[in-house]
């Protein structure tokens, strides 16, 4: 099959990864047009890509063959990106969060309402470590989960783990918080790390989100996404068993607890000679997440993004959704209310939004 053909509009930081994964997996994906207003960016992608650019959404949906289009571009101009896209009836793939505030995700709820194809690249619960959770989970052995200790990723990116682990939809939540900044030498950013050493201020939320008979509990300091010294943790509880970061126990009977853990299993290492790559996850004998894109060399991340990528070609091509708006409205307004609890010193209860879709009862 010819690859599936899609557009980015954006040369934000996530823009490149979704150019690596077509260019990595070039039977698969083909980016066939980006959007930038600046000329200079247009020649410099199209020089370092070899990919059509175009100025405006207008000039690529003429003239570039695209099924759908990524947005990668600041939370301030998201919005407006999505409504140029939406009048064009392009399908969407906007990057997180799709709004920058509620009354963002309020406009883009009326897009969706009247019929716009919105979905969300969030990635987190597709990274291999959280999807091979997610499977265990699923099997029902550590039963239902009641209580999820999520230290793993910032604001909307924790809170949709949150309700992934919970197994929680559009439930309100009475949300305390609380932020604080406690010392740390400085981290690396993004692309290097830091010349001299230096003690600099680390600023941490930790936040507790009650929904009745489910608790999660979100803590996070940005340091744990580039330090060498912060690690995430997380910790699932159901009534038959929990999952405390790769280690699993659970109760077959009353009498017979089984400890397992996730064991990752990547080629290349030492004497083995398959050439490097991610091949998947096992909890004991039973492969509980494998790779689909074992032939590229991806990052945890990367592969979850290209997951995404998969998701918006079968959204596009059925209506079956991976991570819809409505989704991600509510995983950002959870983030947004912990903020705002933080700042007041005080609980919030969530309430029912434009966007939320009925709980059974």
């Amino acid at each position: 099959m010819a690859p599936y053909p899609f557009a980015i509009v954006g040369t934000g930081w996530r823009s490149e990864f979704f150019l690596r994964i077509a260019a990595s997996l070039p039977e698969r994906f083909a980016v066939t047009g980006l959007v930038s207003r600046s000329a200079e960016k247009r020649d410099a992608y199209a020089k370092a890509w070899g990919i059509p650019t175009f100025a405006s959404i207008d000039e690529m949906a003429e003239r570039a063959d695209a099924r759908f289009a990524v947005v990668s571009v600041p939370r301030a101009v998201v919005v407006d990106q999505i409504e140029a896209l939406a009048a064009r009836n392009m399908p969407i793939l906007a990057e997180t969060p799709p709004a920058e505030d509620m009354a963002g995700l309020d406009r883009v709820a009326a897009l969706v309402a009247a019929g716009a194809r919105v979905e969300v690249a969030e990635q987190y619960f597709l990274q291999p470590s959280h999807a091979a959770r997610l499977a265990f989970i699923a099997s029902g052995r550590i039963g239902t989960p009641s209580y999820a200790h999520v230290a793993v990723a910032h604001g909307y990116h924790g809170t949709s783990l949150i309700r992934k682990y919970l197994g929680v939809g559009f439930e309100n939540a009475t949300i305390s918080a609380r932020a604080v900044e406690l010392p740390i030498v400085r981290s690396p950013d993004r692309y290097r790390p830091p010349a001299t050493l230096e003690i600099v201020p680390s600023a941490q939320t930790i936040a507790s989100f009650d929904f009745g008979d489910r608790i999660g509990l979100f803590d996070f300091t940005g340091d744990q996404y580039h330090g060498w010294i912060r690690s995430p943790r997380l910790t699932i509880r159901g009534e038959r068993g929990e999952i405390s970061g790769d280690e699993i126990r659970y109760l077959i009977d009353q009498r017979s607890p089984m400890f397992l853990r996730f064991e990752r299993r990547d080629t290349g290492h030492f004497a083995n000679l398959e050439d490097y790559r991610h091949d998947g996850i096992l909890a004991g004998a039973e492969w509980v997440y494998r790779n689909p894109y074992a032939e590229a060399r991806f990052s945890d991340d990367e592969i979850a993004v290209a997951a995404c990528l998969d998701g918006m070609k079968t959204y596009v091509e059925t209506g079956r959704s991976f991570y819809s708006f409505a989704e991600a409205a509510q995983d950002h307004y959870l983030a947004l209310t912990m903020d705002e609890a933080a700042r007041r010193g005080a609980p919030i209860t969530t309430t029912t939004q434009s966007w939320s879709h009925p709980v059974a009862t």
